[in-house]
Order: structure tokens, then sequence, then C-alpha cells
């Protein structure tokens, strides 16, 4: 209790603080101050092993970080970096597009987004990547530029980043699994599609992560497979179109900048069954949030062993043009990593996403065996369900939510629980009427967490 006596000194001189006790007023200021926090401050800072691969943890991921408003007629700004790296983010997005000027530009190509310079977007990345966190950050490129500019692209992310950037194998050999968080720290690494090593060719045969411009057009026509042909009749597909076999992308690459690609190559997804033949652990996919939770609903158990080796990197729907936001819970209960989130919209999904990574730094090691978690609780080797026991005791000056004059609060407390399916559940206090300065419930909620290593709780 000794750390907490600071709080009988914000007391006024009363006989409650001569006496070296604590009055009402005091004790209502120790509830709101950081030692009433229900939170475990020491849980802030760094404190799960770092030493397992990538694959093994959440990663605080934004989504056209870039913009500051919405998908089409916002602005884009270095801010709206700042603000998501200061924030803990660990993989940023960066759209880059030709410049007028022979410099590339960073905008939502094809709407009236606010257009900056991509040299200026790398500048603020370097200066602001490690202000939060030592452990590394992903800076995921959706390409859209020419060979030549790429090259200029390869050249700033180089010249800038300096030792910070990634641009080899951390030992010279091909992994068989990820490195990790603890191996990369202080390093920047390039998410972005890279030219097969083999080929010794410029271009692409396959195209990466459909963009949301794409995504819109094609109002989302998305085609998805479980099952692949075999591997010497194996076609490339894309988003249900057929590619002719001989007939190559026209999308080229720099090789400059694929050599800046070591451990994140953008790849197409191409099933379960090929990336369990032929995938490598150092490709990843990108998948728009409507094609996961198919994937989530259809093949759950498949998705949840693909990320236990590789990672992914889900994005919001196109149709989310006013940067609203999906609920990331439902893609970290299948194992997906880069769960990508429009930070500069608030809301309930930004509130998960801080609830879970204002803990350990950005990075959340997933402790649940997400194998097993597509079985039935009680069928989970070592299954020990939890009961989690909240007591609502009282509330000080709660805002109105209408703002008219003579308008009254009848304030209630909603405790609601995120994670696998079977831990999903709400519960409330009854109303307290007329009555948000200091209402009174002294009740208590009561839940059963089936899984709580995935489980998050909002009041």
């Amino acid at each position: 209790m000794q750390q907490n006596c600071v709080n009988f000194y914000l007391e006024t001189p009363n006989k409650a603080k001569k006496q070296g006790a604590m009055s009402l007023d005091g004790f209502q200021i120790y509830l709101c101050s950081q030692e009433g926090s229900i939170f475990k401050p020491e849980l802030r800072e760094l404190h799960q092993d770092m030493s397992q691969p990538l694959s093994h943890y959440f990663i605080s991921s934004s989504h056209n970080t870039y913009l500051l408003e919405d998908q089409l007629r916002g602005q884009s700004s270095q801010e709206a970096y700042i603000q998501a790296l200061k924030r803990g983010c660990r993989c940023v997005e960066v759209d880059c597009w030709d410049g007028s000027d022979g410099e590339p530009v960073v905008y939502h190509g094809h709407t009236l987004t606010s257009k900056i310079l991509f040299r200026d977007v790398i500048s603020t990345l370097k200066e602001y990547a490690f202000k939060a966190s030592d452990f590394p950050v992903i800076l995921s490129l959706e390409n859209h530029c020419c060979v030549e500019q790429q090259t200029v692209m390869a050249k700033h992310i180089r010249v800038i980043c300096g030792d910070m950037l990634l641009t080899t194998l951390l030992n010279g050999q091909v992994p068989q699994q990820l490195p990790s968080p603890q191996e990369l720290k202080g390093k920047i690494l390039l998410k972005a599609k890279k030219i097969s090593g083999t080929e010794g060719s410029l271009d692409e045969t396959l195209t990466d992560d459909i963009s949301d411009e794409e995504e819109m057009t094609n109002h989302e026509a998305e085609s998805l497979s479980a099952e692949e042909p075999p591997a010497g009749d194996f076609e490339p597909r894309w988003e249900g179109h057929s590619i002719p076999h001989g007939q190559k992308s026209k999308a080229k690459l720099s090789k400059e900048l694929s050599d800046l690609v070591v451990y994140c190559k953008s790849v197409h997804f191409h099933g379960f069954e090929y990336a369990r033949s032929y995938g490598k652990c150092s490709e990843m996919s990108s998948f728009s949030e409507s094609k996961a939770k198919r994937l989530a609903k259809d093949t759950g158990t498949d998705f949840v062993q693909y990320h236990t080796r590789q990672l992914s990197r889900i994005y919001p729907a196109g149709r989310r043009t006013d940067s609203s936001n999906y609920n990331p819970q439902d893609m970290w209960s299948v194992g997906c990593q880069i769960v990508a989130l429009n930070f500069q919209t608030a809301g309930l999904e930004m509130d998960l996403n801080d609830g879970l990574f204002a803990q350990n730094a950005g990075w959340w090691l997933r402790t649940a065996t997400l194998s097993s978690v597509r079985r039935k609780p009680e069928e989970r080797p070592g299954y020990t369900p939890m009961r989690l026991s909240i007591q609502v005791i009282s509330g000080q000056q709660i805002p109105k939510v209408n703002q008219k004059e003579g308008s009254i609060v009848d304030p209630l407390v909603r405790v609601e629980i995120y994670g696998v399916p079977q831990d999903q559940a709400k519960e409330e206090t009854s109303h307290i009427n007329n009555n948000g300065f200091n209402p009174v419930w002294n009740e208590t909620l009561n839940f059963v967490i089936h899984t709580p290593e995935l489980a998050l709780v909002s009041l």
C-alpha cells in the first residue's frame, strides 16, 4: 500500500488527511488514478518471449497509413505515419505511384486524396520507426510505379534507411522458419514483390495482392479454391481470371527494389494445399476482409495451420471508402498476424487493437495453441476454462450523450467479451435513473471464458 499513499496528499486539508485516513473524495480520486487502474502497468512493458519466429506473433498493423481521413478525398500526410508509429504500429502501408517529375508519390490511386513524396514518407519512417519499440517495422509496399521510378524508390529506401534496412538473410542461409523479433531488433523489413532468383527476369508472372481500387472495380468478385491442381498442371489465377500458360503479366519489377525484399515476399494466394507443398516461410499473401472471413468459415483449420509458418496480411474491403474498420478479433482468432486497420478512425475496432497492443510493445505472442482453436473447448488438450467476475462499483461525472438542454443521463455499464466464437458474450448492469454525476451500481457481472489467451474485454 505504500505506493498508494501518495493519494492521501491529493486530499484537501481536512481532518481525514491529518489522521492519515482517506475521505470519500480522496477515495474517488484514487479509483480514477493510475494506481486504481484495472490494467496491470507492468504488462505495458516488454514481458513476453521475443525469440520465436515472426509468424508466432500478432503485429500491430495499419492500412493506407498515409491517410488522415477517408479513402476518396482525404488528406495524405506524413503526420499519419508519425501518429501510427508512436501509437505502436509495427507494419505501415505505402501506396506508390509515378510522379510527374520522376519522383514517386504516395496517395490512394484514382481518387482525390492528396499526394505526398515517397522520399518524405521514408524519411519519416526512419525518424519514428523505433520511438515506441525497438522491434522490427514492416514496410508494406503497394507498388504501381514504372521500373524507372521503382529504382528511384529503391535508392531512397536504401540511402535514407541505411543500416536500419534489412537487405540480406541473417545467416546467409535460406530459412526453414522466419527469424524472431529479437533477431530483427532495430530493422526495417520491406514487404513487396520479388523477382525469383532462378528466373533472372524483370517480369513478374503473378500479380500481388489486389488493390482497393481494383477490388472496387471488380465489386469484390473473388475466387477461392481450397484444392489446387497437380504441380505439373498448376495454372495461376488472379481474382478468378486464368493467366494463360507462357503469358506473363505486363507488370515489371526493378531489380534494385526486388533485392531489398528478404523475409516478406508478396505472393498471390494459390490455396492451402499449394502452400503446404511449395510455400516458403518468407512468402506472404494479402487477403481482403471478405476473403479472409470466407476462408475462416469454410477452411478454418487450414487457415490456422497456414499461420503457424507463414505470415498473412488482412486489409479492409474496398467498399470502406469512409475508412471504417472491421473487427480484428475475427482475424486474430484464426491466426492472422498482420490485421491492418485504418488507424485514423476511432471506434470499437481500434479500441480492441489498442487494447491488445498496449501490451508488449506492439507485438503479441500467440500463447494459445491455435491449431486447437477450431475444436470444441472441452476437446482441447489442457482445457481449463476461466471464470471472469467484474464488480461494477460506481462512476463519476459521466458525460451526456444527448447535448440538448435539459437532457438527462440514465447510465449503465455494458461489458462485452471478444474472442473465439464460444467466448463471445455480453452482460450489462441495471441503469441508474437521472444520475450521471455519481451513479452507484454495486453489481457483479460473470463470464466463463474458454480460450482466455485470445479474449479481450470491452467496457
